[in-house]
């Protein structure tokens, strides 16, 4: 169960580690984008972490990296299939951010410090508590941006459009409102 919270708060990616900020800034323009992404790179986290702790034993040390990303680029050909299939909104929103969870610092970084060298259970909870942890946090950035720029949550209308400041929605508006939740959490955090 630590293992689970780790992630999700005191490890917190996005909050914390400040790690996969490309994915962060790029896709969080709505809440649902960024639910998306957390959700397609929490698969991935999933079940590379299993894979690689099954699988660490038999890879060589020389090749251990190449190994690693050698699986996650493979279940991210099979996400991304899935995702081009089966949710075809969710495939054309997100772009070519999908193919950019290979190289997320998140999911190498978890690889190695943690599946590489625990067993697959443990490993299996690593990914799902980082994962949750990068869902809420491009979720809560998403909604912020899409509240503060739209007026709207998950496409649902709180105040009119006119009112809201287009900034937040645009590049620019990333940075900013990703400062200003790092801000917050740290706060709470003391």
């Amino acid at each position: 169960m630590k293992v689970l919270l780790n992630g999700i708060i005191k490890e917190n990616p996005t909050f914390v580690l400040l790690l996969g900020m490309c994915p962060t800034l790029g896709t969080t323009s709505s809440a649902f984008n960024g639910m998306s992404m957390g959700l397609a790179t929490t698969a991935v986290l999933v079940f590379s972490n299993l894979i690689i702790s099954v699988i660490k034993n038999v890879i060589p040390d020389m090749v251990r990296i190449p190994s690693f990303i050698v699986v996650i680029a493979s279940l991210v050909t099979i996400l991304q299939m899935l995702l081009q299939a089966y949710v075809p909104t969710v495939y054309e929103s997100l772009g070519l951010f999908i193919p950019l969870i290979v190289v997320n610092c998140i999911i190498l970084g978890r690889a190695e410090a943690f599946a590489s060298k625990h067993s697959p259970v443990s490993s299996i909870f690593d990914g799902i508590g980082m994962g949750l942890g990068f869902t809420i946090a491009l979720t809560l950035l998403g909604a912020v941006r899409e509240l503060l720029g739209t007026g709207k949550i998950f496409s649902q209308t709180l105040f009119p459009e006119s009112y809201g400041a287009l900034v937040f929605v645009l590049a620019p508006g990333a940075f900013i409102a990703l400062g200003y939740l790092i801000a917050l959490v740290n706060k709470i955090k003391s």
